[in-house]
This record gives structure tokens, C-alpha cells and sequence, in this order.
């Protein structure tokens, strides 16, 4: 099983966890992505080339389901405007160990946070507005993926 959704609706978790759970592994992992409020940050906007971003993001899921004994994914991703608190991203992973479904996690998100195509414009209750560059920190974690 491997779902990925790239849409502006808002996801249920407990439906998504339910769905890798029900695939009959020892071990689901998942991690879930909430925008933050802080600094005066009142919208945060994602902007992506719909063609572009399916793409990279069904060669990163085939790229962890081949480095991990998956028995299952689901990543799902929010654009559009989004206020602190909404959801804006989840992966669920699953497999039939532990080890396996932390790790790919760990490795999915990483590479969502840091590399997916996605442009993220920051709007302050001043009015004020900037584009979002990633951290250095978000970029080391997904290098270490690739030693």
C-alpha cells in the first residue's frame, strides 16, 4: 500500500493510521506536521507545480520502500493557506518491525521538510510577508540520508 495526496483539504490521522495498521505489521510509525504560530505568523502559504511535486514525491516513497521492508506508506501534504495549528503534513510508515517503520519515517519527513518542491510564504500579523528559505539544520539531517 502506498498512498500520496498532495491536496489543500485538511487529512484525518486516525484514518491513516488505521489503513497502515490494518496491513498487519508489527509496526506503524508516523509523524505530523503542524504549522506553527510564533514570531506573529498568523498564514502560512504553499505554493507548488502540481506536476513537479507528485513526481518528487513518489520517487522519494519508492526510494524509502526500497531501502526499507515496507509494507506500507502514506504521505500526505497541504498547500494553499494555512493558519497556525492546521495540519500540514503527515507520514505514516508501516512494516514488520519497528526499526524499519522509525527509520523511513525519520528519512520521508526529512527529505519533505527540506527538499520536497514546495515554496512556503510566511504573512505576520504586521502585514508584513517573506518567503520561507530552509534551515541549514533541516538540510543536514537530509544529507545524512544520503551518506
Amino acid at each position: 500500500m502506498k498512498r500520496i495526496a498532495i491536496q489543500t483539504d485538511d487529512f484525518d490521522i486516525s484514518a491513516e493510521l488505521a489503513a497502515l495498521e490494518a496491513l498487519g505489521g508489527g509496526g506503524v510509525a508516523s509523524f505530523t506536521g503542524i504549522v506553527r504560530g510564533e514570531d506573529g505568523l498568523v498564514a502560512l502559504e504553499l505554493e507548488h507545480y502540481p506536476a513537479m511535486t507528485q513526481i518528487q514525491v513518489e520517487r522519494i516513497a519508492q526510494e524509502a520502500m526500497a531501502r526499507w521492508p515496507l509494507i506500507g506508506l502514506s504521505i500526505i501534504h497541504r498547500h494553499g493557506r494555512l493558519i497556525p495549528g492546521e495540519r500540514i503534513v503527515f507520514v505514516g510508515t508501516a512494516s514488520r518491525h519497528r526499526g524499519a517503520a522509525l527509520e523511513s519515517c525519520a528519512f520521508l519527513i526529512d527529505w519533505l521538510k527540506s527538499r520536497a518542491p514546495f515554496w512556503k510564504k510566511a504573512h505576520y500579523a504586521d502585514g508584513a510577508g517573506n518567503w520561507v528559505a530552509s534551515r541549514a539544520e533541516d538540510e543536514a539531517k537530509a544529507q545524512d540520508w544520503d551518506r
